[in-house]
């Protein structure tokens, strides 16, 4: 009997084994397609020598293949690892040393500049994409997987965090995790076989398996895996496979929204838009609605968690600067400093924990740890403590205010640097906004920002100023002012937080007097 992952296609297999399960560039698979692959992968694994518990590392682009390498990990029990395919070599073989995966899954130059720069002896690089490359030959010749035990509470993924901040630490989630989003998803926003998810984040986010193929899944609708990330190819996208829900971060809703080019049926199939992976200006979210007749749906998550904790419910109108009302799985409690819980409305660090009451009682489980040295450490136990200070009102609506490691300190005064991002966001020509402490020897930090112009808009320090003084107290208002081409951003559109005192135009990276 099959459990976990395994069983995930099970109910459509029932139902309707011929309908699409998932469509890429490379080619569509039914739900019976996909299952005999799963089972072929599986196979293959097998005889590459993963065995249950090894860590299998894959760093491929969004098409068939990681979906169906994925299934196939799940049904032996293996770990998946993904990797994101736009990191610098340095940077892969770093988070291949943390896992020490037994397989890595890379297109054909990828695996050789992997190998050209140190990939331990002990990882097998196994090119996939090639019509004749080992992968395919394990394919070729795969016959049935083996049995295997699944325990659904054991490791079954890391997913790396984003980095923005600091080193990135591996997050490990079993089958149980993974699969518990998707079905709460869909029984709260009533999705069903019609549904037709298109997503174009890169699938070795584990986060974006969970959102993709095994939510698609559970509403035995079809997975449409994009290929592209500018307006015109997500546009295209849609319009071409019917898309009913797509999510996206908010410089690709800006662009949308932006791209004058692109005709308002083009997306005229959408029944959802989420946003995502950072704050959306509330400029973007009107023109959006004005362009396309949609309201874009708003979320929080982590990778913690896994992915959705809170997302605006179906039918309800969304609050102001709200990230959505907390799905019915989980609690959400801000606390403070000493971890006692404030009431509804007060500001505090926000706590998950598994809701006691209702149809999802006791469902959830916080991740398993973190991957340490060949194994899991640091367990959560019962609660997730996420680093991010919100707000949490009594009807269950979440504002987050912003990440506890990113509070600028200044002279004993907080300011948050999401509030001056969202007034930066607003000016016009402003594409991208950072905000952050440099270190002052009298009042701790000051407030710095950087910006990134959108297209040949041309932006003054002076301007962007007036801009915040007008919104903003005194002391929120940047004192140090960089206009950067382009802000560094991971493969989730967040700017990543390290180094930006380096960005910083010579003399403004020095205190001020």
């Amino acid at each position: 009997m099959r459990v976990g992952v395994g069983a995930v296609l099970d109910r459509a297999l029932r139902e309707r084994p011929e309908a699409q399960a998932l469509v890429a560039r490379s080619g569509t698979l039914t739900y019976a397609g996909l299952d005999a692959a799963a089972d072929r992968a599986a196979a293959a694994l097998w005889s590459l020598g993963v065995r249950p518990g090894d860590r299998i590392a894959a760093s491929l682009p969004n098409d068939l293949d990681v979906v169906v390498a994925f299934h196939g990990a799940m049904r032996i029990g293996a770990i998946w690892v993904g990797i994101g395919e736009a990191l610098a070599p340095p940077e892969k073989l770093a988070l291949i040393g943390d896992c020490a995966p037994v397989v890595l899954f890379a297109p054909p130059d990828s695996c050789r500049e992997l190998v050209d720069a140190g990939l331990d002896a002990g990882c097998r690089a196994v090119a996939v994409g090639a019509a004749e490359g080992e992968w395919q030959t394990a394919l070729d010749a795969a016959e049935l997987p083996p049995d295997v035990d699944i325990d659904v509470h054991a490791p079954a993924g890391i997913a790396y965090t984003s980095g923005t901040t600091g080193r990135p630490k591996g997050i490990v989630h079993s089958q149980h995790n993974l699969l518990l989003p998707g079905a709460v998803l869909v029984a709260t926003r009533g999705w069903g076989p019609d549904l037709r998810k298109g997503d174009c984040l890169p699938l070795t986010i584990l986060n974006l398996l969970v959102l993709t193929t095994l939510l698609t899944a559970q509403a035995t609708g079809c997975c449409v895996i994009m290929d592209r990330r500018d307006a015109g190819g997500i546009a295209e996208w849609i319009a071409r496979e019917q898309v009913t829900v797509w999510n996206g971060v908010p410089a690709q809703l800006h662009d949308l929204s932006s791209e004058g080019r692109i005709e308002r049926t083009a997306l005229a199939s959408l029944r959802e838009v989420w946003s995502g992976g950072g704050d959306l200006p509330e400029v973007v979210r009107a023109r959006f609605a004005d362009t396309y007749g949609l309201t874009i749906r708003s979320t929080y998550g982590l990778t913690e968690a896994p992915t959705v904790v809170s997302i605006d419910p179906v039918g309800a109108l969304r609050h102001d600067r709200a990230s959505g009302q907390v799905l019915p799985h989980l609690c959400v409690q801000p606390c403070d400093a000493n971890g006692a819980a404030l009431p509804p409305g007060e500001a505090g660090e926000l706590v998950i924990s598994a809701r006691q009451d209702g149809p999802w009682a006791g469902q959830w489980t916080p991740y398993l740890g973190v991957w340490r040295d060949g194994d899991v450490v640091d367990p959560p136990h019962a609660t997730v403590v996420t680093g991010d200070i919100g707000t949490v009102d009594a009807d269950g609506w979440v504002r987050i205010l912003d990440r506890r490691k990113v509070l600028v300190v200044r002279g004993g005064a907080n300011v948050y640097p999401a509030e001056v991002e969202r007034v930066l966001m607003a000016v016009p020509g402003v594409a991208g906004a950072v905000v952050f402490g440099v270190p002052d020897p009298r009042l701790g930090e000051r407030v710095a920002a950087l910006v990134e112009p959108a297209g040949s808009a041309a932006l003054s320090a002076e301007g962007l100023r007036r801009a915040c003084r007008a919104e903003l107290s005194a002391y929120k208002v940047p004192e140090q002012w960089g206009i950067v081409r382009a802000l560094p951003r991971n493969a989730m559109g967040k700017v990543i937080r390290t180094g930006l005192t380096d960005l910083l135009p010579p003399g403004e990276a020095d205190p001020a007097s």
